[in-house]
């Protein structure tokens, strides 16, 4: 049982940092980025074909970072083209396309298969894995209050709630995007090398759409722009998320279902949150200017 438990503990601050990166430019700066979650899978492949093929760590890890960066400059070059809704079809399209390319490159990422065998950097149990997790989440929570009040963290808000007062007051609206979104690419992408770690795999599977379902779960449930209620978006969706293999066994239906009966009941939670709560179940606090 007590393994169960800090299994559960460490995927839930994996996705925390996820989910904290995606509340960089989805919470602060208002970027509908449904291609979030390529950031995650192009750091679970960096670790993933270094450790394939002997390349050093201290060269996958920025490779990795650098590439997830550059990822997220085309998005933004897009979002100079595209209104906000169709931007954002646009890069969960971007993010199906790499998915796609990794599914069908059989030689170097394996294909459907995926990359198996990838060890850690440090040795010891999971204990120590737990700890380095919640290490991570502890950071990434210190980086968003920090980002937050900043006053980059103060142009986004600015930039989501009047965009035209932030042009005047001589902000660069496309030069802000694409600082936030590369942001939260290095966040995301490291989460991602955490991800491969603990699993010991890097799989096409990562990078699906109901991944990105989860995680805009998470923090839409949780408060948009709120770093405490994206934690607490976080514990809720997991919460959810392993209640179902518990309930199989009582209510006895097939395993199949498992993973249908887990979505819905998130979208259930998520409808429940956008009728009730619309801004979260702890909203964020703007102050306000007399």
């Amino acid at each position: 049982m007590s393994e169960f438990l800090l299994n559960i503990f460490c995927l839930a601050g994996i996705y925390a940092v996820i989910a904290l990166a995606l509340n960089l430019q989805a919470g602060y700066a208002g970027l509908l980025n449904f291609g979030h979650i390529a950031f995650v899978g192009i750091g679970a492949y960096a670790v993933a074909l270094s450790s394939q093929f002997g390349w050093s760590l201290w060269f996958a890890l920025p490779a990795g970072i650098a590439i997830a960066m550059l990822v997220s400059l085309l998005m933004a070059t897009l979002g100079r083209q595209l209104a906000a809704d169709y931007w954002g079809i646009a890069t969960l399209a971007l993010a199906e396309i790499i998915r796609i390319v990794i599914t069908n490159e059989d030689q170097i990422t394996g294909g459907a298969q995926g990359i198996g065998g990838i060890s850690a950097p440090w040795n010891g149990g999971p204990l120590l894995f737990g700890g380095v997790i919640l290490l991570a989440v502890v950071l990434s929570t210190v980086v968003s209050l920090r980002f937050a009040a900043s006053r980059f963290g103060r142009a986004l808000r600015l930039m989501r709630e009047q965009p035209q007062l932030a042009m005047c007051m001589g902000y660069s609206l496309p030069w802000l995007k694409c600082r936030a979104l590369m942001s939260s690419a290095v966040m995301g992408c490291l989460a991602g090398m955490l991800l491969a770690w603990y699993t010991n795999y890097a799989s096409p599977d990562y990078l699906l759409s109901s991944e990105t379902f989860l995680i805009w779960s998470m923090v839409m449930i949780g408060g948009l722009g709120n770093v405490r209620g994206v934690l607490l978006g976080v514990l809720v969706v997991e919460a959810l998320y392993n209640l179902i293999p518990f309930a199989k066994d009582y209510l006895h239906f097939s395993a199949d279902l498992t993973g249908a009966l887990r979505l819905g009941l998130v979208g259930f939670t998520l409808l429940l949150c956008l009728l009730l709560r619309p801004a979260g179940l702890l909203p964020e606090k703007l102050r306000v200017l007399s």
